[in-house]
């Protein structure tokens, strides 16, 4: 909606006007995940590596302003991929993917931090559940306004170990693997 007001607007010459965050009223539609990337960032004594998953599933409540948006996605822990198959069991093993099989991430409010063009920034607030223990959370991230629904895309620190997660160290030690990593999420709400 937005991309086509914008269309419309450069089609007659005219601009857009710059909204304050405080002036967002975005009728957003509800939306379920159409696609989407989690990821993440870790670091070990033997390299870097990535770990990625596109099995995600979604909602997204429409709501008349940004912070009246409500949503959740989660995705499957045995469903990451570190192109390591050592590796991967060993993740399922420290995430105990048999016991808490999906990390999740439940959606409070939205806080615009920018302006509004076909894009925004924002701060998601809400709380990510991760092996058993949920944590709140604020996760900067870009909206990416589309015809047919909105891609959201955010990049955040987050430590291992406030998720109870252990399992990091193998071979007395000798093998570490950082509780520190980057989680990235990649996802795209289709309108219903």
């Amino acid at each position: 909606m937005v991309r086509f007001v914008l269309t419309v607007l450069a089609g007659l010459g005219l601009t857009a006007p710059t909204l304050a965050a405080s002036q967002v009223q975005l009728p957003l539609r509800p939306g379920t995940v159409r696609e989407g990337t989690l990821s993440f960032d870790g670091h070990a004594t033997t390299g870097d590596f990535v770990g990625k998953t596109t099995t995600i599933t979604g909602e997204m409540t429409g709501g008349a302003t940004l912070p009246e948006v409500k949503g959740w996605v989660e995705a499957p822990v045995n469903t990451l991929d570190t192109d390591n198959d050592r590796r991967d069991r060993d993740l399922n093993k420290s995430m105990e993917s048999d016991k808490y099989p999906t990390m999740r991430f439940d959606l409070n409010q939205a806080v615009a931090q920018g302006t509004l063009n076909d894009s925004m920034d924002v701060m998601l607030r809400g709380q990510f559940v991760i092996h058993g223990v949920t944590k709140e959370v604020e996760l900067p991230a870009t909206l990416v306004f589309l015809s047919d629904g909105v891609r959201i895309r955010s990049t955040t620190p987050l430590n291992l170990k406030d998720y109870k997660i252990g399992g990091l160290s193998k071979f007395l030690g000798v093998l570490k693997m950082s509780e520190k990593i980057e989680v990235h999420v990649d996802v795209t709400f289709g309108y219903q």
